[in-house]
């Protein structure tokens, strides 16, 4: 799956001062644009470059770019012949400017990734941030809400072994869950029956009033959308944790 651009630095510097401006920014500029597959993002990030550099511009927009385009693929040789090219047509000092960037850029050490990062880079749906109802797991998870139109739809992320408490979703008619597995290895269990193994693709649809956990593997990461279906009288009851002696006799 191609890799999304998303951008939120239009709304991070601008979002209630220039609200229009940081929507065609992020949604248009990098929303729309960077994500067309017409051109790589390889290619993009070098005509990218080229144009600021054609335009004199060496501020922290250039250097972003610079990193963009390391970040997808160009190496050190090619940026300095990318330059080396441009200069002939933009100007000589423009091409001190940016080769001082440049060399700050491919010269800075890589940050080791995290297991968080080697994990994120593996699925299409952003991990997010700590889960605000992590009382209610074992172990650390992650949330981030991927729709708020028509459907509220989470993406929920469990570090290995961790695993949701028992829980009910209650409903006098309608309700419960879907849950639409997008990264990793994980289990369901409902209650009295067998723990299902879960892998990416895998669809399990939970019914109103029925007692259920869910979580990750021991040695994986697992993540799964969560789609909450409409009831009337809705609500959570959550209940106890699965024990760890219950968790470790899965196979």
């Amino acid at each position: 799956m191609a890799e999304k651009i998303v951008q939120t630095a239009g709304r991070d510097a601008l979002g209630e001062f220039a609200p229009e401006f940081a929507h065609y920014n992020d949604d248009v500029l990098f929303g729309e644009n960077w994500n067309n597959t017409d051109i790589d993002l390889k290619t993009r990030s070098i005509i990218t470059v080229v144009a600021l550099m054609s335009q004199g511009v060496t501020s922290d927009a250039l250097r972003y770019h610079l990193m963009n385009a390391k970040n997808h693929g160009v190496s050190q040789k090619e940026i300095a012949a990318i330059i080396t090219h441009t200069a002939f047509y933009a100007g000589w000092p423009h091409a001190w400017a940016v080769f001082g960037l440049a060399k700050d850029v491919w010269n800075e050490k890589a940050p080791e990734q995290t297991d968080k990062d080697r994990y994120q880079n593996e699925i299409f749906f952003p991990i997010g941030e700590p889960n605000p109802y992590g009382d209610f797991f074992v172990g650390q998870s992650y949330l981030a809400q991927v729709s708020k139109e028509q459907l509220s739809v989470f993406n929920v992320t469990f570090e290995p072994a961790c695993r949701n408490n028992w829980h009910i979703h209650h409903a006098k008619s309608g309700g419960g869950q879907m849950l639409i597995c997008v990264g990793g290895r994980g289990y369901y269990q409902q209650w009295g029956r067998e723990a299902r193994e879960l892998h990416p693709g895998d669809i399990v649809n939970i019914p109103a009033n029925v007692k259920h956990w869910h979580g990750a593997a021991p040695d994986s990461w697992f993540s799964h959308l969560a789609i909450e279906i409409e009831g009337e009288d809705g609500s959570t009851e959550w209940c106890e944790a699965v024990s760890d002696e219950d968790y470790g006799a899965l196979k």
